[in-house]
């Protein structure tokens, strides 16, 4: 809600890089006894947290999903002895939107 120094900085970062094809986010926000990968197509926005301004529940966050990426990390991660498993699911936590 308030981007302090880091908005700013961001912006520039974002105005000088290449637009990426997709962001892959490792997020600890979300627990679970295995490993979940999102790989819906437009996951939605999970305000997991509480006790903030109201603002910041209405935020959303409608980002693509990559499913197709999303089973090449899981067969990737499986081959290094890392099942991983997918959910079509599984939201965006604020670890990965904020």
């Amino acid at each position: 809600l308030e981007p302090g120094a880091s908005g700013p900085a961001l912006a520039r970062l974002a105005s000088e890089l290449p637009r990426p094809q997709a962001i892959l986010v490792v997020s600890a926000h979300w627990e679970s006894r295995r490993l979940l990968l999102t790989a819906g197509e437009r996951p939605e926005t999970w305000h997991d947290f509480g006790g903030f301004p109201a603002a910041l529940y209405a935020l959303q966050y409608p980002a693509p999903g990559a499913p197709q990426l999303a089973e090449a990390i899981a067969r990737q991660l499986d081959a290094a002895g890392l099942p991983a498993e997918l959910d079509a699911r599984r939201p965006f936590d604020h670890g990965a939107w904020v």
